[in-house]
């Protein structure tokens, strides 16, 4: 009799187990995933509206760009001034704030502030800093609302310059010596890239 020898035939594969599934196996897990999701489309959202938020900075850095590459141009001098007011009036509603008025203000404070108007001798808290108000400021005013709004230190004469870019003859500023005139124009790009808008 022959011995019973197994025959490569007769080999039979071996049924695999059931893949094993990616997708979170407890609810913990989901509310995880949920949260993360949740929390990188905040974070996208607000980085969107920030970009939006900060086209005008961009447009007024894009500007001053092409006002330096002309610093001779008395023209370009004369820019100067009005491209910082408009940035500073470009700047979101609700940042332009000096001294926030308290929550409870009344309404009528509220309606009044629409149409406040800038005096002579009106203390900076309570100057109205809508676009009236802030294209009003000038001189001392217009000084601090500039260093308020930026981290580094401003020349204490800074807004004099500014004055003196947007008023003075044209000899006065052909004589502006060219290094006085590439650290105007650094400071006005310090302050368009710097000054701080509130969140």
């Amino acid at each position: 009799m022959t011995p019973n020898i197994p025959s490569i035939d007769q080999l039979q594969e071996l049924g695999l187990p059931a893949p094993v599934s990616y997708a979170p196996q407890t609810w913990g897990w989901w509310v995880l995933l949920a949260i993360l999701l949740l929390s990188a489309m905040l974070m996208g959202l607000r980085r969107y509206r920030q970009w939006r938020r900060d086209q005008y900075r961009r447009e007024a850095l894009q500007r001053l760009a092409q006002l330096r590459g002309r610093s001779d141009d008395l023209s370009a001098l004369r820019e100067l001034p009005e491209l910082l007011k408009r940035a500073a009036l470009s700047i979101p509603a609700h940042s332009r704030h000096w001294n926030a008025r308290p929550v409870g203000a009344s309404l009528l404070a509220k309606r009044s502030a629409h149409r406040t108007s800038m005096s002579p001798g009106t203390p900076l808290s309570r100057v109205n800093l809508l676009p009236q108000g802030l294209a009003a400021l000038g001189g001392l005013d217009w000084q601090r609302y500039l260093q308020q709004h930026c981290k580094k230190a401003l020349p204490a004469d800074f807004s004099a310059q500014l004055a003196l870019l947007a008023y003075a003859p044209d000899a006065t500023l052909r004589a502006l010596p060219a290094e006085q005139r590439q650290a105007l124009f650094d400071i006005c790009q310090h302050w368009v890239e710097q000054h701080h808008v509130a969140a």
